[in-house]
């Protein structure tokens, strides 16, 4: 298995999701994390997704804001790797307008043929990272979390739902 090209990023700005063992193959797993249309049925965190999904091409979403202050905000952000079955990342690239910038990673690991392992990670990156970890790190580290909880349900059900119905045609 070859190594995922994955920044090293400072560990003071980084949010980490709980890793998640899912009882479902990756190739599932992946094609529940690539079906944008269908995030308003399982990810409590980002209702609605578009994009392409060719490295460089934006991501245009509809996040939950679990800070509390809206009930839903507009966010785009732009496709930064893209490996099937192992890795699916997005970036907030550093403007004239805003320095800030972020990365999204979303690592899935091979266990066996009907298993794998699910974490994501938002880097803080540019001059204002540590007040943004201070600032959201919590509820983006939350969103993450029912993220990876709502990812292997949704995965681990249609599984399932396959599994039943391949043992009803045999």
């Amino acid at each position: 298995m070859s190594e995922l090209s994955i920044p090293i990023y400072d560990p003071s700005t980084l949010v980490r999701s709980i890793t998640v063992d899912i009882e479902a193959p990756a190739s599932l797993v992946w094609q529940v994390l690539t079906d944008l249309d269908s995030y308003s049925h399982w990810n409590p965190f980002c209702v609605s997704a578009r994009s392409t999904l060719e490295i460089g091409a934006p991501l245009e979403m509809t996040l939950i804001d679990y800070s509390g202050e809206t009930e839903t905000f507009p966010y785009v952000e732009y496709v930064c790797a893209v490996v099937p079955e192992r890795l699916l990342s997005w970036e907030l690239r550093a403007t004239d307008v805003s320095p800030d910038a972020a990365r999204r990673d979303q690592v899935l690991e091979h266990i066996a043929e009907d298993r794998c392992r699910y974490y994501s990670t938002d880097a803080f990156l540019g001059e204002a990272a540590h007040e943004i970890m201070r600032d959201t790190g919590d509820w983006v580290k939350r969103a993450f979390d029912d993220t990876a909880v709502a990812l292997k349900k949704r995965s681990e059900m249609l599984y399932a739902d396959h599994s039943r119905g391949s043992d009803q045609s045999a």
